[in-house]
């Protein structure tokens, strides 16, 4: 579990990103081929990626000064968070997850907020936007000039 995060209850299984390990070292050092390995007993494993995740939340409005206080400890508690903009009722969080596929980095984006609401005494608001998109993808539209630009400055700032 990412730390800070808290668990709902024994019943529910708690999301974390995928380490790395291995298999994404062997896949790192090949280049862009196969994402599948197989296992000692023979099963295709699918090999972590990274995914560029934008999550949008938003909501009632809240105090500027607490807001920014709160993105700055889920920045904190996910280390992997490039960049948060946010204003009096909506906030942008952009950053790079490591999963398997689509629906792993999708499910863990669905959950960051929720699981770090009491800990980083984040608004209430809900997730109103998800885009997750592969590495490729994200450089390839950076490349021909569209789609979410590089997160420069890292950090939290204001839209």
């Amino acid at each position: 579990m990412r730390p800070g995060a808290a668990s709902r209850g024994s019943a529910e299984r708690a999301l974390t990103s995928v380490a790395a390990g291995e298999a994404y070292e062997s896949e790192a050092h090949a280049g862009h081929g196969s994402q599948a390995r197989e296992s000692a007993e023979g099963e295709t494993v699918q090999a972590p990626r990274l995914w560029h995740v934008t999550l949008s939340v938003s909501g009632a409005e809240a105090p500027l000064k607490e807001l920014r206080r709160g993105l700055e400890q889920l920045a904190h508690d996910h280390p992997f968070l490039l960049t948060s903009r946010y204003a009096p009722d909506h906030a942008e969080i952009r950053y790079w997850e490591e999963a398997r596929d689509l629906h792993d980095a999708a499910a863990v984006a669905l959950r960051l907020w929720g699981e770090h609401r009491q800990s980083a005494q984040l608004p209430p608001w809900e997730i109103v936007g998800l885009e997750v998109i592969d590495r490729d993808t994200y450089h390839q539209r950076i490349a021909e000039g569209y789609g979410p630009l590089p997160a420069t400055p890292v950090g939290v700032h204001p839209f």
